[in-house]
């Protein structure tokens, strides 16, 4: 099929050789002499030339056509190549238009990232004004400069996220410590709201990068915090199967409804827990899933609107095939 296809651009071609060779065929026939002389064959060369200039002649207005129409989405081509780099060449145009709007959309949702970054960090701002006019109060001053840090922290570590490969290190880490550690830092906001925190479990080591991680636990404890009402509590627990190993964060709070659950950790998403009860900017769990994903991990919720929210971190088991294989040899 491609070889009868490939003949079809290549007719005049054929008809050019069939010219030639019919007047080569008519010159010998028509020649009364039993030998061709000079002049027989001159006068068959320069038909053939003429024949020649006719053709290149015409082929020349033929790409001088298609030339002229090349900017048009659909023209003639004059040979296979050609019309396969036609293909080839609308392919392209596909995909950097699908690229093109990807780097649009991209653009955009980092557009009102921002602008609600900024509308969420005036809130601490404006709060530290406040303090500043009153008797300030050192528990309410660290409580904001925290949430501050925490914007802070989102803005930097969205901006990291097409460069991760190049900023993480892969180590084994306590998850657990790690937990501890941010609960500290939020002790001033746990004292103030009445929340009580439970640990269920000393340690459990996962390998993982710590610092993203502890990025990661930031963002779901927080968001724990924020929507879980004062005089409440947090459990943070583990569990470990053959197949992996599961740190997980449980609240009493407000919950998810059930037809926000799939959505909670796309890009920007705030819910009607997001707009009922605080302005958000959405990007603390996204970013917490993509890192996770990044880092080998990934991230589920569970949750009843107006019960519970139980969030699951799952690392995959530690296992060294290097270590099966001299257990194995030992046995």
């Amino acid at each position: 099929m491609t070889f009868l296809r490939y003949l079809t651009y290549e007719k005049p071609y054929i008809y050019v050789y069939l010219a030639g060779f019919l007047i080569t065929s008519a010159v010998f026939f028509t020649d009364s002499n039993d030998e061709l002389g000079w002049g027989t064959f001159v006068y068959g060369f320069v038909l053939s030339f003429i024949v020649l200039i006719g053709f290149l002649l015409f082929r020349y207005q033929q790409h001088a056509r298609v030339i002229r129409q090349m900017n048009r989405e659909e023209y003639e081509s004059l040979s296979l190549e050609g019309e396969f780099a036609r293909q080839y060449i609308e392919e392209l145009k596909t995909k950097h238009i699908r690229e093109m709007n990807l780097v649009g959309e991209r653009q955009n949702e980092h557009y009102d990232f921002i602008v609600s970054w900024f509308h969420e960090i005036k809130t601490p701002i404006a709060v530290l004004r406040l303090l500043q006019q009153t008797d300030m109060n050192a528990d309410s001053l660290g409580e904001e400069i925290t949430k501050i840090e925490n914007y802070v922290d989102q803005a930097l570590y969205y901006a990291k996220l097409d460069s991760f490969h190049q900023d993480y290190e892969i180590q084994v880490c306590d998850s657990i410590q790690i937990s501890k550690n941010i609960v500290k830092s939020h002790s001033k906001t746990f004292l103030s709201k009445k929340i009580r925190i439970h640990f269920q479990t000393d340690i459990m080591m996962v390998q993982s990068d710590a610092k993203w991680l502890h990025f990661i636990i930031n963002q779901i404890l927080t968001n724990s915090l924020k929507y879980t009402e004062p005089g409440g509590e947090i459990t943070i627990s583990a569990f470990e199967s053959q197949q992996e190993k599961q740190l997980i964060i449980q609240d009493n709070g407000i919950g998810i409804s059930q037809k926000d659950l799939p959505r909670i950790f796309n890009r920007g998403f705030t819910g009607e827990t997001g707009r009922t009860h605080s302005k958000s900017t959405g990007m603390g769990l996204y970013l917490a899933q993509q890192l996770s994903n990044k880092l080998g991990h990934y991230v589920t919720c569970t949750s009843a609107a107006g019960t519970h929210s139980r969030f699951i971190i799952h690392f995959p088991q530690d296992i060294d095939p290097y270590l099966l294989l001299q257990k194995t040899h030992d046995e």
